[in-house]
């Protein structure tokens, strides 16, 4: 068995995880979420904690990852995910106009890009973006798409880029 599948999931005041037939959903104070559950992985659920056994070897390394899925599920419902971006050039700004990020990336034109349900986009200061929400993968896909509008460059750095990212400089062509 997988070492990751065997390791029980604990799960936190005030998050219930249900298991049916063929998904597993979990609901906290933060939403709800569901995955669909492979046939031949059970979900075991006793006195706080959740244990995932396969009933075929084959299906061990997908326990596995079907156990950080849950994890992270009640992880996300309970305390959420966020995910934080810099702007890092002159006049790269980013502002919130209800819904609709509004960023200014140095083209002829504003890029305008609307928050996917479930997802919270704000704007503590121009040039910083977080992006939180409840699912772990959202919110990594979201935070990937605004940072692809503008990706950060070698040379000078400046870019949409993840907090605490090192952006690997190149040196200058010489005459």
């Amino acid at each position: 068995m997988s070492r990751v599948a065997k390791k029980p999931i604990v799960l936190t005041k005030g998050v219930e995880l249900n298991v049916q037939a063929d998904n597993v959903s979990v609901k906290g104070p933060k939403g709800t979420l569901t995955i669909a559950k492979p046939a031949g992985i059970e979900v075991i659920i006793e006195d706080g904690h959740a244990l995932l056994s396969a009933n075929d070897p084959a299906l061990v390394p997908l326990a596995g990852t079907l156990r950080s899925i849950i994890a992270n599920m009640v992880q996300g419902v309970s305390e959420g995910f966020q995910r934080k971006l810099e702007l890092v050039g002159v006049g790269y700004r980013a502002s919130m106009s209800g819904t609709d990020l509004n960023l200014a990336l140095g083209f002829s034109h504003p890029v305008l890009f609307k928050a996917p349900a479930g997802i919270t986009i704000t704007t503590p200061t121009q040039t910083e973006i977080l992006v939180s929400g409840a699912d772990k993968q959202r919110v990594g896909e979201v935070a990937a798409k605004i940072r692809s509008f503008r990706p950060p460059e070698p040379y000078k750095g400046k870019g949409v880029k993840y907090a605490g990212e090192n952006i690997i400089r190149k040196e200058a062509k010489k005459a």
